[in-house]
């Protein structure tokens, strides 16, 4: 009887203990926003525009009013304009802030790189930015939670916003609450996101439309909207289809065509014929392909590729962009780049099947970051005890939640598309404009793979009319490179 009393007793503690923690955890006061406000300008076409600027953090709420994060963001505004155009602009990941775009091309400010080169340490260049946006309207620089200084607040925590559905709401609310705080929902809206921020774009431009919220426009720099044209599933050839003319253009660039044609884009359209007429029919019948017909195909995609007839018959005719960065350069000791295979860097294993390191990002990522970072606290003003975080991947358990439920009509999905809910909102409101960026050069994000989702929506005529696609001469990140910057600002 004693020893029941006894544990009767140590359970009675332990969960007494509990809840007091519980307790304590429930009662834990919400961290106040901090926000620095600064004044700065930009120099654009001769005529200076003066801005406020604001770094920090908004406490975000819920449906049910409770506060679940610190959200960051930058913002500018033109002083003394009242309801000009606003654009929420973000990077992707999923996981990285939006510095990228920040110092790329949006802000008043940006980064000076030698692209395609590698840059040196620091000191790094910053200049004015006479490519941003900013003459012509207001802008929003988001970091979802996990990135930036966006971290979980109150009872939530940060897998609540880790994942497709989760970012979408998140998103979806900041912009909301951002525009009724600011008084801002009568001024035209745009969203522009990059590269898993244009995946994230097709799922808040439908989520805003199901809360009264209409954009004006959706900017998708570097797209992708169906996972599928990337990873490279068992048994599903698309993957390997929609890299193939981005395989060409770099084959092209790296100057491994014999009679290299003079002109990429019709280069690109040959490429995108042969894709669709011979090699997409070869892959399709797969063992059915006689030793002389794959003989004929692989000799084709060695000249539109530079790499050798042997090595793509030992690849199966299907060769993964990993093997593809490895492989183009191998004898000269290099790498090509995935972010935009311009860029080249040393092999560090020339018996390696996949490349261990991009490039691209190697070549600039260290300017961007700590220029940045510099800009921030010293011009911006941020608070230097608060950690502004580049990426969610550093953060602990970290791990993206991939499923999403996406359209009623299709249920939860085998492979992970927003494309639908971009079909639902281009539908539902059949004023909304979509302008998709591509860079020829582009690994990650590959064009062919977003013409090929477009053609797929089943959208009708006149609203697949309102999706605009432009191409450019470099990579994921296109506004690294100076003729591209140039016309990104025209779009």
């Amino acid at each position: 009887m004693k020893k029941i009393n006894l544990i009767l007793i140590c359970i009675s503690f332990v969960t007494l203990a509990f809840s007091q923690e519980k307790s304590k955890e429930a009662d834990k006061p919400i961290p106040q926003p901090k926000v620095s406000t600064t004044q700065q300008s930009v120099k654009i076409n001769g005529a200076t525009i003066p801005l406020t600027a604001k770094a920090g953090t908004m406490l975000m709420r819920d449906e049910n009013n409770e506060p679940i994060a610190l959200f960051g963001f930058t913002s500018y505004t033109k002083d003394g304009a009242s309801n000009r155009p606003i654009i929420f602009s973000y990077n992707g990941g999923p996981g990285s802030s939006s510095f990228w775009l920040h110092m790329g091309v949006m802000g008043p400010k940006r980064i000076v790189v030698n692209d395609p080169q590698y840059m040196p340490a620091a000191p790094y260049k910053l200049v004015n930015n006479d490519y941003s946006l900013l003459d012509i309207a207001d802008l929003v620089m988001m970091d979802p939670v996990g990135t930036g200084l966006s971290v979980p607040v109150g009872k939530a925590k940060f897998e609540d916003f880790w994942g497709v559905d989760q970012d979408i709401r998140s998103i979806s609310f900041f912009i909301r609450q951002y525009l009724i705080e600011n008084g801002r929902m009568n001024s035209p809206k745009f969203l522009l996101g990059e590269s898993y921020g244009t995946f994230r774009n097709a799922g808040v431009m439908n989520n805003l439309l199901d809360q009264g919220i209409a954009l004006n426009g959706v900017i998708m720099v570097s797209a992708v909207f169906d996972l599928r044209t990337l990873i490279f599933p068992p048994g599903d050839d698309l993957s390997y289809i929609v890299h193939f003319p981005t395989y060409a253009a770099t084959a092209w660039y790296h100057n491994k065509i014999s009679n290299k044609p003079t002109s990429v884009d019709a280069f690109l359209n040959d490429v995108r014929t042969f894709t669709e007429k011979e090699y997409m029919p070869a892959l399709y019948k797969g063992d059915k392909l006689t030793a002389d017909e794959r003989s004929a195909i692989a000799g084709k995609l060695a000249n539109y590729t530079g790499l050798t007839k042997e090595y793509w018959i030992r690849a199966d005719l299907r060769v993964q962009a990993g093997e593809f960065f490895q492989e183009l350069l191998r004898n000269e000791g290099n790498t090509v780049g995935r972010l935009d295979s311009r860029f080249k860097g040393i092999n560090q294993d020339l018996l390696s099947q996949f490349a261990d390191y991009d490039p691209q990002s190697s070549a600039i990522s260290p300017a961007y970051i700590s220029g940045f970072l510099h800009y921030f606290h010293n011009d911006l003003k941020v608070n230097k005890n608060l950690t502004y975080t580049t990426s969610a991947g550093g953060r602990p358990g970290f791990k993206w939640d991939w499923k999403h439920t996406g359209n009623v009509r299709w249920g939860t999905q085998a492979a992970i598309t927003t494309a639908i809910d971009m079909a639902e909102a281009m539908t539902k409101d059949p004023h909304v404009k979509v302008l998709i960026l591509n860079g020829i050069y582009d690994i990650a994000t590959v064009f062919y793979g977003v013409e090929y989702t477009i053609d797929h929506m089943g959208l009708p005529k006149e609203i697949k009319d309102n999706i605009i696609m432009k191409y450019y001469e470099a990579g994921h990140m296109m506004y690294t490179h100076q003729p591209s910057m140039e016309k990104f600002r025209k779009m």
